[in-house]
C-alpha cells in the first residue's frame, strides 16, 4: 500500500484567510489594479471556440474503436472539457458579461456545459463563491476533503486512488458537507444537459457520448491539467494555503494557475491576472509556488507529508448576515 501519511489531522488556523487583507494592502499601493476589474469581451468567443471544437469531434469520433475513444478523450477531449469547466469557473464570477448581466452569464454557462456531459454550471457556482468568501471554513468551504476521505486514503496507494476518483468526491462532497436545496436554474441546467446528451446518443451513438463524459471525468483525475485541484490549496509548505502556478498549462485553463492573484482579486478575469502579478510582483514572487502540475500530482501521491489532511481549516463561524 506504500507509505502512510504522517499527518493525523488538518492544519487548523485561528486567523482570517489571507486574501482579503492582502487585497487591501495591494490596492492601497497599486490602485491602478482596479482598472483590471470587469469582464473580458473576448472570453465568450474563446468559450464558443472550445464548444465548437467538441461539436466537430462528435462527427470525428463517430464509429471509432473503444481504445481510440478513450485515448482521444484523455489526450484531447478531456483537455477541452476541462477548459470548459474552468470557463464555467470564470462565468461563476460573472466575468463573461459582468455583474450587470447575470442571466447572460448563466446562459453562457449552460452553453459551455454542453460538451462536458454532466450538468455542473449552476451547482458549481452555489458552493464556489463560498469557497472564496469563507476559505478554510470547515463547513462552508466544500473544497476541503472530509475526515472520511482523509482517513480512508492515507497511504500511497490510497492517495493514488483518491486522485483517480477526485471528480466523484468533488461532485458529491458538497451535498454531504453543506447541502443546499436545488435552485430553479439547476433544474433548467439539468434539463438542457440531459436533452443534449440524448440528442448526442440518438444521432451519434453511445461511444460519442462516452467520449464526452469520460473525457470530462478523466481530465479531473489522473491528468496533467487536473493538477491544479491539488496545487491551489494543499499545504506543500507549512502555513501557506494558496499557491500559484505560472507554467504553460495556463494557456488552456484560463490562467487558473494564477491562484493567489485570483483569490486576491476574483473580480479580475483570468486573462488579466498576469498583469496583476506584473504590477504587484513583490507580493507574489516570494510566495511558495508550483512549477509543474504533473510534479504536484506525483508529490501528492508519494510524499508522506502530503495528503488529504494537508489543508488549512478554520472553525465554522456561520454565514454573515
Amino acid at each position: 500500500m506504500g507509505a502512510h501519511v504522517s499527518r493525523t489531522d488538518f492544519e487548523w488556523s485561528y486567523t482570517e484567510e489571507p486574501h482579503a487583507s492582502r487585497r487591501k494592502i495591494i490596492l492601497a499601493k497599486y490602485p491602478q489594479i482596479k482598472k483590471l476589474f470587469g469582464y473580458d469581451p473576448w472570453f465568450k468567443w474563446q468559450v464558443a471556440a472550445y464548444v465548437l471544437m467538441q461539436f466537430i469531434m462528435l462527427f470525428v469520433m463517430k464509429d471509432r474503436s473503444w481504445p481510440m475513444i478513450f485515448l482521444v478523450a484523455y489526450c484531447f477531449g478531456g483537455v477541452i472539457n476541462h477548459a470548459l469547466m474552468l470557463a464555467i469557473h470564470e462565468i461563476s464570477h460573472n466575468l463573461a458579461f459582468g455583474h450587470a448581466r447575470p442571466m447572460a452569464n448563466r446562459l453562457l454557462g449552460f452553453f459551455a456545459n454542453l460538451p462536458i456531459g454532466i450538468p455542473i454550471s449552476i451547482s458549481f457556482r452555489k458552493w464556489h463563491l463560498e469557497h472564496h468568501r469563507y476559505q478554510g471554513d470547515e463547513v462552508l468551504d466544500t473544497d476541503i476533503p472530509t475526515y472520511v476521505e482523509a482517513k480512508l486514503f492515507c497511504t500511497t496507494a490510497g492517495k493514488f486512488l483518491w486522485v483517480f476518483l477526485q471528480p466523484f468526491f468533488y461532485a458529491i462532497r458538497p451535498m454531504f458537507v453543506h447541502p443546499k436545496s436545488p435552485e430553479p436554474l439547476e433544474i433548467i441546467n439539468l434539463i438542457i444537459q440531459l436533452t443534449f446528451d440524448v440528442l448526442v446518443y440518438y444521432f451519434f451513438g453511445g461511444k460519442v457520448l462516452v467520449y464526452l463524459i469520460a473525457g470530462s471525468l478523466m481530465a479531473m483525475g489522473l491528468h496533467p491539467v487536473a493538477g491544479h485541484f491539488i496545487s491551489e490549496h494543499y499545504m506543500f509548505k507549512k502555513g501557506f494555503e494558496t499557491y500559484s502556478y505560472y507554467g504553460i498549462l495556463n494557456k488552456v485553463t484560463f490562467n487558473v494557475g494564477y491562484h493567489n492573484e485570483h483569490h486576491d482579486f476574483p473580480a479580475v478575469p483570468g486573462s488579466r491576472l498576469p498583469e496583476v502579478k506584473r504590477i504587484a510582483a513583490e507580493f507574489y514572487d516570494n510566495l511558495p509556488q508550483h512549477n509543474s502540475w504533473v510534479s504536484v500530482l506525483y508529490d501528492f501521491v508519494t510524499d508522506p507529508e502530503i495528503g488529504p489532511y494537508a489543508r488549512i481549516r478554520r472553525k465554522h463561524k456561520g454565514l454573515n448576515s
